[in-house]
């Protein structure tokens, strides 16, 4: 898409403060874990409401978990790649309501993700053998392994009807919940079903094959619903590991997938192009930016067709606006698993990818946080920005940001 970015007339910071989870002490100090609600939102039945969804549960990595608290059983640990410790592995994903009143946004009210008997979800990884894994860990180093059950859930897209789509990293897979948090079911990948066996949530085979190859921690990190509700739009976070890591690490091309929004089949891909690395100003000011840090965290759709798409590394998120038209999707054989080169190994110079359009960029607001993982449009021509806190593990605290611009970013 061509176009000058928008004008922007307001950043804000709401008031906002997170809620206490548990306070643990620590070799060094106390892990003062709060909750995290964010990695994903979107908008409410009402005015002013907004749904949010936390991910796995508090988590940080046994490198820094060493550094910061002491934790010297973890030392075995700081190398390894996607290792988590799970300070409180009893609590997992939840889903929250908020409104927001003026300059502040309240919490309406929490829900644990459920399975349909009432269980919540765990926030340890699935045993899905074929695909990257990443380790569980608690305090003192033990391995947590795996659960059926498990999800690392970071996009949520509201149905007319009031229920949940909502996209998880680990399979990926995507459920579907009320909005008290029950699934009622988990769209997988077509082959996996049989690690689901232990389940009591109605596993469906509806995704490609091909979304197992997701780079370790990269799955599904984006949702979002078309006006009519008849799509539903998710993004692998990074470029596939397909065939191998390297090609991941190489490619400045993900994945955006347009599903059914009834049966969650595949209806049409498209190829994003991340990047360039250059352009994360605020990231560079701190050290290298590798090809491998740039992520998709967030999408929005809008009333014309377009969508949103939050992309970042840590300090730096650049929002851009594309238009996926049926012009614009891959061929079929992009996403056969055998075919080489790979869209990964081929990336934005092999194949005709989505043109981008700067929106935002907090770049040129350094007052804004860093880790941006929600988004959502409260009107035509207002923004809201979210960070993942990790649960306060390293003292963050959770940040709502309200972005006005001078024209609406859809014209009427």
């Amino acid at each position: 898409m061509t176009g000058p970015t928008p004008q922007v007339l307001r950043v804000e910071q709401l008031a906002w403060q997170d809620p206490l989870l548990a306070e643990l002490p620590m070799p060094q100090g106390t892990m003062r874990l709060t909750r995290s609600l964010t990695s994903g939102l979107t908008l409410g039945a009402n005015p002013g409401e907004l749904w949010g969804v936390g991910d796995r549960g508090p988590n940080i990595k046994p490198k820094v978990a060493l550094k910061r608290y002491g934790l010297a059983a973890l030392a075995a640990y700081a190398e390894t790649d996607g290792a988590k410790v799970m300070p409180l592995p009893e609590t997992g994903p939840a889903l929250a309501r908020f409104r927001i009143d003026g300059d502040a946004v309240q919490l309406i009210e929490v829900a644990a993700l459920r399975t349909p008997d009432g269980t919540p979800l765990s926030g340890l990884p699935l045993p899905v053998p074929s695909q990257e894994s990443e380790p569980a860990l608690t305090l003192d180093g033990m391995p947590l392994g795996c659960h059926a059950d498990g999800a690392d859930t970071e996009g949520i897209a509201r149905r007319a009807d009031g229920k949940l789509w909502i996209a998880e990293e680990y399979g990926p897979s995507l459920l579907l919940a009320g909005a008290d948090g029950l699934i009622e079911a988990r769209h997988v990948p077509v082959g996996t079903a049989q690690y689901f066996a232990r389940s009591t949530i109605p596993i469906i085979e509806s995704l490609p094959a091909l979304a197992v190859a997701r780079k370790l921690n990269r799955g599904f990190e984006a949702l979002a619903l078309s006006p009519d509700g008849k799509v539903l739009f998710t993004a692998f976070q990074s470029p596939l590991s397909h065939p191998d890591r390297s090609a991941h690490e190489h490619s400045d091309l993900a994945r955006i997938w347009a599903l059914d929004a009834e049966n969650g089949t595949l209806l049409a891909e498209f190829a994003y192009p991340l990047g360039p690395r250059k352009g994360f100003r605020r990231d560079l000011a701190e050290g290298s930016v590798k090809r491998d840090d740039i992520k998709i965290s967030e999408l929005t759709m809008l009333d014309d067709g377009s969508l949103l798409v939050l992309e970042r590394v840590t300090l730096s998120t650049h929002i851009y606006r594309v238009l996926p038209t049926s012009g614009l999707a891959l061929a079929p054989e992009w996403r056969d698993p055998v075919r080489r080169p790979t869209l990964e190994q081929v990336g934005s110079a092999g194949v005709a990818a989505l043109d981008k359009q700067l929106v935002f960029s907090t770049d040129d607001h350094p007052e804004i946080c860093g880790d941006l993982e929600g988004m959502i449009m409260l009107a035509p021509g207002t923004m809201l920005l979210a960070n993942d806190s990790d649960y306060g593990t390293e003292g963050v605290e959770t940040e709502f940001w309200r972005i006005t611009f001078a024209e609406p970013l859809v014209a009427a």
